[in-house]
């Protein structure tokens, strides 16, 4: 098939390459001309533009936007819609609300543009591993858009989950459960760091990934990162959160769904981020307040 791509970042780059690698005409943009560079070196034709994108393509045309969600997606949707005829297809990849989904579905229909979200997992590892993709949209449009979906994918990776907004809904959702899964083996792993026995990290982590009921992908890449580092020296303890995780505890709270893992985990991220927090000066001051208790005083800043 041929197919328009735009965004060519870390997952972007990768899945042009693995798309040409499969066959298909991709005609690759990004705002970084090093990067259509890369992307004309993996295979793809290279494009300056978004009008050289759609000029190079016969229609009716398919774009896939794999470019930051909120203001970056909006943005080349709208500009996009503009350019775009009956009959061509949006398709977005990236980390998209499924209400924003929705919403863009239904205003470029009023163009008969038609729009499919697709929801991508897979990470640096998706060129030879193949990315999960989870997809949304008109099931005939899906049908038609089946032979690049099935070449990014592994087998059995693909799956249309239902209408406009269902597929980064899923993705949504699995990207919630990951940050369970990840707060889980961090808290175990930590407590094993902290205990009376000199406990190879890197060595269990391997173990476990042979029978072990937790083994897991996940499990994989800790075992590689404590092969690296055992003590992880050389990693700050800041965990940033892509927003996913937001929208499914909202998404929880509006339909009185009770996720306290995610939750946890969710809040987690966000104390890392923090350095001698208010509340805990605020326990502390309570502490000393009802019984005395020893404070340690702040480090004062610039010196002793």
């Amino acid at each position: 098939m041929q197919l328009g791509f735009v965004g060519l970042g870390r997952m972007g780059l990768n899945m042009v390459t693995r798309l040409a690698r499969g066959g298909h005409k991709v005609v690759a943009y990004d705002r970084s001309p090093e990067a259509v560079a890369r992307a004309g070196a993996a295979g793809a034709q290279g494009a300056d533009s978004l009008e050289a994108v759609l000029s190079s393509l016969t229609p009716p045309r398919a774009i896939w936007l794999m470019v930051p969600a909120g203001d970056a997606t909006e943005s080349t949707v709208n500009a996009l819609a503009s350019r775009l005829s009956a009959g061509d297809i949006v398709i977005d990849g990236g980390n998209s609300n499924f209400h924003d989904d929705v919403r863009r579905a239904q205003s470029l229909s009023a163009k008969r543009i038609q729009y499919v979200d697709a929801g991508t997992s897979g990470g640096i590892w998706g060129l030879e591993e193949g990315y999960c993709l989870m997809v949304g949209g008109d099931a005939e449009v899906c049908r038609h858009l089946e032979p690049i979906f099935l070449t990014l994918a592994p087998q059995n990776g693909y799956l249309r989950v239902g209408d406009h907004g269902a597929g980064h809904y899923v993705k949504m959702i699995h990207n919630g459960i990951e940050y369970g899964l990840m707060q889980a083996y961090a808290e175990g792993f930590e407590l094993m760091h902290e205990s009376a026995y000199e406990i190879d990290l890197g060595a269990v982590a391997e173990l476990w990934n042979h029978g072990s009921v937790v083994r897991s992908w996940l499990l994989e890449l800790t075992a590689r990162a404590l092969a690296e580092d055992g003590e992880l020296s050389d990693i700050k303890g800041f965990v940033e959160d892509s927003g996913e995780g937001r929208w499914t505890l909202k998404e929880s709270i509006d339909r009185s769904v009770p996720m306290p893992v995610l939750t946890a985990a969710l809040f987690t991220r966000f104390r890392s981020r923090q350095d001698n927090p208010f509340a805990e000066r605020l326990l502390a001051a309570l502490r000393n307040q009802f019984g005395g208790h020893a404070v340690k005083a702040a480090a004062k800043a610039g010196g002793a």
